[in-house]
């Protein structure tokens, strides 16, 4: 609780301050509305806003689990020789520079035009695989010198090294990659939905271009709220596994 209260108390004097300055300066309301103004329109739109970020939550956690498979099974496969790991990490850091709106044209069509859902999934789990590719190599080249050459000493297998020693080993890294990653996942679904240019999938994305048409700031400042609470969720669940994960471990 005590360490609750001072970003609240934070909160609540930016937002008290927000309300004050539109209240006093006559704002336009379509320029910029003040908290309250946003509050009701979180009130009023509520069963929508929540339909669409449920959607967008929904896909967000889909392509997390993709980019965790495909980024962690590509570095568990790497990091078992060192011309394949010298191979993949440019391609890895490749897709990473890469912007999404640059292939998200050719990932709507590869989709299907009629599963714009698809390429947002796979958008967005472009964007978070290689903070858990890069967390999980990590983490297999991390183990303990003295336990490596325990392990020489003992005759052990490449699959015995890995499953017993470097898996373990890499447990922490993965799972602080797992915790970017997530937020990573959110963005990622966000701009695809965007850049998809499809209404189809009826995520937060689409509440915002809608109310941005529009000019209705206020709801498109109630669906960013719901949009970081989303992420704020995501990223707390994730730290609750890797706080719980750590605690076994240590």
């Amino acid at each position: 609780m005590n360490r609750l209260l001072p970003p609240v108390l934070l909160i609540l004097v930016l937002l008290g301050l927000w309300e004050v300055a539109c209240r006093l300066s006559d704002v336009p309301v379509y320029f910029l509305p003040p908290p309250s103004a946003v509050a009701l329109s979180l009130f009023e739109r509520a069963p929508l806003l929540a339909g669409s970020a449920l959607q967008t939550f929904r896909m967000a956690v889909q392509a997390l689990l993709v980019a965790t498979l495909i980024g962690g099974g590509l570095a568990l496969a790497v990091s078992l020789n060192r011309p394949a790991e010298a191979a993949f990490r440019p391609l890895a850091v490749a897709l990473q520079v890469t912007p999404v709106v640059a292939i998200a044209p050719l990932v709507v069509i590869w989709a299907g035009l009629d599963h714009p859902d698809r390429a947002v999934i796979a958008l967005a789990a472009a964007v978070a695989v290689f903070p858990i590719f890069s967390g999980v190599l990590t983490g297999l080249k991390s183990a303990d010198p003295d336990l490596e050459r325990l392990f020489d000493l003992y005759g052990a297998g490449p699959l015995q090294r890995l499953v017993r020693l470097r898996v373990p080993a890499a447990l922490p890294f993965a799972l602080e990659g797992l915790r970017v990653a997530a937020g990573q996942a959110v963005i990622g679904a966000v701009v695809a939905e965007f850049v998809s240019g499809s209404g189809a999938t009826q995520g937060l994305a689409w509440r915002l271009l809608e109310a941005g048409n529009r000019l209705r700031t206020a709801d498109m400042l109630a669906a960013l709220v719901c949009l970081m609470v989303m992420g704020l969720a995501l990223s707390g669940v994730v730290g609750l596994i890797e706080r719980r994960v750590r605690a076994r471990l240590s």
